[in-house]
């Protein structure tokens, strides 16, 4: 069965940013994901689309093809009142480097990086980390199969991974440790990890 839309497909990958490993997936721990459902880069996609079980990939995604040029109007001076939970400013969080999700206007989780602390504000960072970065993965598939009505609707209900540089989570998944973590709704996320998550997403430290 090969890489199309509406399979599950399970992969393991290795990326590297500027010749350092920065995340990684292995074969008994993959990252799976619904092809086709924008679960995943469009570009990234494509570059794995049309291939079988154990067959291997590496490609390169430019800035553009990935998580998009770095921008100085991502970046933004809040009101430590902002940081505020249960009347009290959590100074424990404004750590310089620290990624914090935080509600948009719209109601999006969004992920801030601390750049500086002020007296009375915080200068963030809400590019994604990966913003201006060349991408190279390196790969292969561990699995196809087709997805089940319920996941297309729903999305996969499977556990989390979380790895050092990036994690990737189905729905009500909790992830600590030093993983970022990408989740789905409902998702608890703890530690000090980066949380990229979904509606109804509570991140604590």
């Amino acid at each position: 069965m090969k890489v199309d839309q509406k399979k599950v497909v399970a992969l393991s990958y290795e990326l590297t940013v500027e010749g350092a490993l920065a995340d990684k997936a292995t074969a008994e721990k993959p990252l799976e994901y619904i092809h086709g459902t924008g679960m995943l880069l469009p570009r990234f996609e494509e570059e794995v689309a049309g291939k079988e079980v154990g067959e291997s990939f590496e490609f390169t995604l430019s800035p553009e093809e990935g998580y998009g040029v770095y921008s100085s109007d991502y970046i933004f001076e809040l009101p430590k009142s902002a940081f505020e939970m249960d009347g009290h400013v959590r100074e424990d969080l404004l750590v310089v480097g620290r990624v914090i999700p935080m509600l948009s206007d719209d109601g999006s989780v969004v992920q801030g990086t601390v750049k500086e602390v002020k007296p009375d504000s915080v200068l963030m960072d809400f590019n994604h980390p990966m913003a201006g970065k060349t991408l190279h993965f390196t790969g292969s598939v561990v699995s196809v199969r087709d997805a089940s009505e319920e996941e297309l609707q729903h999305g996969l209900a499977h556990k989390c991974h979380c790895h050092k540089g990036e994690g990737h989570c189905s729905d009500d998944c909790k992830c600590d440790g030093e993983g970022e973590c990408h989740c789905g709704d409902s998702c608890q996320c703890e530690g000090e990890g980066e949380c990229h998550c979904g509606d109804d997403c509570k991140c604590g430290e």
